[in-house]
């Protein structure tokens, strides 16, 4: 009898969310996972009409959403692969940031970078959002810096 391979659990952190107009919301989804090892969580448009972009075009979708991220963490807002691949819509700022003493509503900035204009219309998967961890650096300001092989090579440096 073969054993079946565990995957450990993920550890959590809580993440408080409010639907900021519930009664008009009320059929849009929460934030989820869409399978149990997804680094992201989808959130939707609470657009109340459809919004065209046209090609080149940014535009900024409401959640609906606020929330409240314990410290020391961040949420990063990433595209969804799917819309980037097949229509060429993405997060204009990715990843964007939002964070832990932010509580206005979360909206997402995106731009259409497709060859056609595209729709999005309410209760559409619109990002993803990542909870991520936040180091704060100590900011030492010094007269040189130490040598490195790479030094100041920039873009491109290494190769194509």
């Amino acid at each position: 009898m073969a054993s079946e391979k565990q995957t450990p659990p993920l550890p959590s952190q809580t993440l408080l969310v409010r639907r900021l107009y519930p009664d008009r919301d009320v059929d849009l989804a929460l934030p989820s996972y869409h399978s149990e090892l997804a680094a992201g969580f989808d959130v939707v448009a609470a657009l109340t009409a459809p919004l065209t972009l046209a090609q080149g075009e940014i535009g900024v979708v409401p959640t609906g959403l606020a929330v409240a991220i314990q410290p020391g963490f961040e949420l990063q807002v990433r595209p969804r692969s799917g819309l980037a691949i097949k229509h060429g819509i993405t997060v204009v700022n990715s990843p964007g940031t939002i964070d832990a003493d932010y509580r206005g509503e979360i909206k997402i900035g995106l731009i259409n970078l497709g060859q056609a204009p595209f729709t999005i219309n309410r209760h559409d998967r619109i990002a993803q959002l990542v909870l991520a961890p936040v180091a704060h650096a100590r900011i030492v300001e010094v007269a040189e810096l130490d040598n490195t092989v790479r030094q100041d090579g920039g873009f491109g440096h290494t190769g194509v």
